[in-house]
Order: structure tokens, then sequence, then C-alpha cells
């Protein structure tokens, strides 16, 4: 059962309130290069991300915000650390949304001024708070960022936004440390009913970061904690997409077109699997149709083990077969399997 929580608009989506969990990620391109930034945005965009994100660090930076939402239709969120005045420009130049951290902005006159600015724009508020972020009378406290200390700072912001009367909030709560993030997302979803922007922060490389990431975000997804998600990983965005969507789709939180299962291999398989597979995964995001891709090493065991796949093939001596839901219908050569298999996927 997913966690209940409040609905906040952020441009044309939504987060929270049973809404689909949104997927985003972030550019990382210079935020000066206005050129190189929409670039990436479009590429984000065609590969799914739901709503994007860029850091404004000075105020030169605010003119990427009208130039994105001129080029893309996913909402621009704007991340702002240290210069409240930032945000207040980002909201006027159109930010569909905006990232702080309350407590590195400066005192609530601050924090007031900000929340005022996007109170007349309806621009939500995400509360972003990591390990490295938390105040240092609650380190003192507890000793270290332990989740109980992250979630008393993120209350602690999300306390005083509520004392300017706002509530149009998100909030992040993150660590680099798997089992820190669980528990401290599992704190604020006893504690608070904003929708939560879940993620393993600096989770490392696309291969541990997406194991680290597939942990944390999937246990969480797992127990219905989560309404929009970033996977972080040091390598292009696109990739975060890819794997955002990967996991949300092996969790049961949300599908998006074909699906591929795919056999480990064994001494029995005589065709190039390997090769074949990652074709055929290099091709899903061009699949618009809810189904199951099987790969499988032999005919002996493939279409039997993979019966509740739509469509598959299964391997044999320099051939293969297509089955769909484990029944064969078509036999063919290895070099015009693949082909033959998405001929047979395009007539479903």
């Amino acid at each position: 059962m997913r966690r209940n929580a409040k609905k906040i608009a952020v441009g044309n989506a939504f987060i929270g309130g049973g809404s689909p969990i949104l997927v985003q990620s972030m550019l990382n391109t210079p935020s000066g290069n206005i050129n190189a930034c929409v670039s990436q945005a479009l590429e984000l965009e065609s590969a799914g991300c739901e709503l994007i994100r860029i850091a404004i660090p000075n105020k030169e930076c605010v003119k990427n915000i009208p130039a994105l939402k001129e080029a893309v239709k996913a909402p621009i969120a704007a991340d702002i650390h240290f210069d409240y005045r930032l945000a207040i420009e980002s909201a006027a130049a159109g930010a569909d949304k905006i990232r702080i951290n309350p407590g590195n902005i400066g005192g609530g006159d601050r924090v007031k001024k900000v929340v005022a600015a996007c109170r007349e724009k309806n621009i939500p508020i995400r509360v972003g708070v990591n390990s490295g972020s938390v105040e240092k009378e609650i380190l003192a406290k507890y000793g270290s960022p332990v989740p109980e200390a992250l979630a008393e700072s993120a209350m602690g912001h999300v306390k005083l936004l509520e004392k300017f009367d706002f509530d149009d909030i998100v909030v992040s709560i993150k660590s680099s440390d798997v089992q820190n993030t669980v528990k401290a997302y599992e704190l604020m979803a006893e504690r608070c009913d904003y929708p939560l922007h879940i993620g393993v922060t600096e989770a490392g490389t696309r291969r541990m970061g997406v194991i680290k990431s597939a942990v944390g975000i999937g246990a969480l997804l797992l127990k219905g904690i989560g309404d929009t998600v970033r996977v972080s990983l040091t390598a292009p965005p696109v990739e975060e997409i890819y794997a955002a969507y990967g996991i949300l789709d092996a969790a049961g939180a949300r599908g998006r077109g074909a699906r591929l299962i795919s056999c480990p291999t064994c001494g029995r398989t005589k065709i190039n699997l390997l090769e074949i597979a990652e074709n055929i995964e290099n091709i899903l995001s061009n699949i618009n149709k809810n189904i199951t891709i099987a790969v499988m090493g032999c005919a002996v065991n493939g279409p039997g083990e993979a019966r509740e796949a739509d469509i598959g093939i299964a391997g044999g001596d320099g051939e293969g077969v297509i089955f769909k839901k484990g029944v064969i219908v078509k036999k063919a050569k290895e070099s015009e399997l693949l082909g033959e298999l998405i001929k047979e996927i395009e007539k479903m």
C-alpha cells in the first residue's frame, strides 16, 4: 500500500496524492552555457525525464530558466544554495519548483521572502536535507548525521515554512549510506504527509551507483514510500532516467513500456545471447507496448521457464526459436533471430 501523501502541483505535473511516481534528473552541463543546458534537457526529456533540475549558482544563470521552459515541456526546478535572492529571481523567471535548504540561505526573514515569492506564483518548495547539511546543534545532539538527526533537521525546515503559512512542500532527506537513507525516509513518512523525493545521494558511478540506488530506492518503494525519484549517478544524467525506470519497474511501482528478462546462460548456450540481449535492451525505449520480452539461452528449457513472457527467443545451435507465452511460433537462423523477433513484436 503506497503512503498517502499531499498532492503538489509542479508546473504541468503532480507529485504525491496517488499520482504516478515522477522521474527526475539534474543537468550537469555548465550552468552558464545555455545552449548546452537546453541540449541536455531535450535529451533527458526524450528519455522520459519528467522534471528537470538545474543549478542556479549566480544571477546570470537565472536566464536559463525561460530558455529551458521554451525548449521542453517537463517542469523546471531551480536548485538554490546560500543566496535567497536567486530563489526569488528564479521564481520570477518561471521556475516550476524551487529547491532550497532553508538552513543555508540565512535567517527566517530571508526564508519568508522566498516563501512569499513562491506563494505568489503557486510554486512548490523542495526542502533538501542531506548528511552534510545537518545543523551543528543537531549534530551535537546525536553525534553524527544519523537518520534521527536527518529527520529532525528536515522537520525543522518544514515547520519554518509552515510558520509562514506555506504547505506546498516536497521533502528530500538523503544520505550516501543506504541504510541511513531508508531509515530517515521511514521516519519522515511517519512524521508528515508531504510528498517525498527519494534517492541515495552521491551513490557513485554507473555500476555501484545503480546498485546502491536500487537497494535504497527499491526498499522504500516496497514499503510504499516515495512520490518522486532521482537516481544520483556519476554518469551522464540520461543514465539516471534509464536506471530510475528500471528500479520502479522492478519494484512494481511503475511500469513503462516493454520489459526484458534474460537467462544468465550456461554451457548449453550456443548462440551469442549476450549480444542479442544487449541489442534488445537498447531498443526497449522505442517499444511502447506493455509487454515482457524473454531472451533465453537454450530451446530445451527456455520457452517453458519463460512461459509468462509475452514473447521471447530461445537459442539453439546457430539458430533459435521465437515463442509466445511458452508456445514456439517460429524458427530462425541466429543472424535473423533479432529481426524476426522485432517483426513479431510489431504485430502485437
